[in-house]
């Protein structure tokens, strides 16, 4: 929402409520990554770009029954994109999970042993892969957060290391958006 605030324009982030009264905008990922309509922005997304991007994902949910953040800020990319009329290429969009956000790619199984709730990210990481996305988890966190390859989901690809993964992506022309 715009404010005024003595002659300056502040730009807030909208609840998922507020964005639904403000009107609908094109949606790559319904229910995820919310974004509300903008007019006059300076910078928009260009169709004539290759939108090629690695999210580095490291920080963890407040809470285990909550979508990681980070992860819903890789929707609201796709999101903003969508809403200019803009669809990234499949593959182009890579979410690197790797850090405190580890159990985030978990089976619900195994996130349910562990934290005795859903896995609340395994929808999104389902809606961010039908959008062309993909979701890749290091195998160096899997070992330091103890997570057996097994328990991975079978959405998530298993690379690695994030490090090697970042630096593969960036060197193929990839932009980093760090969490």
């Amino acid at each position: 929402m715009k404010h005024m605030l003595k002659g300056l324009i502040v730009v807030t982030a909208l609840t998922a409520g507020q964005a639904a009264a403000a009107g609908p905008t094109p949606s790559a990922i319904a229910g995820f990554g919310g974004v509300h309509p903008t007019e006059g922005a300076g910078q928009r997304p260009d169709r004539k770009l290759r939108y090629r991007v690695v999210f580095s994902i490291t920080k963890a949910a407040t809470e285990p029954g909550k979508v990681n953040p980070s992860l819903d800020r890789v929707a609201r990319f796709l999101n903003l994109l969508a809403a200019d009329g803009v669809r990234p290429r499949r593959g182009d969009l890579v979410a690197i999970v790797h850090g405190p956000a580890t159990p985030l790619t978990m089976s619900d199984e195994a996130y349910r042993a562990r934290f005795g709730t859903p896995n609340p990210n395994l929808e999104l990481i389902r809606r961010l892969r039908g959008a062309g996305a993909e979701v890749h988890v290091c195998s160096q966190a899997l070992s330091g957060n103890k997570i057996e390859r097994s328990s991975v989901a079978e959405l998530v690809e298993i690379d690695v290391a994030a490090l090697v993964t970042i630096a593969n992506l960036q060197l193929r022309g990839y932009a980093l958006i760090p969490d």
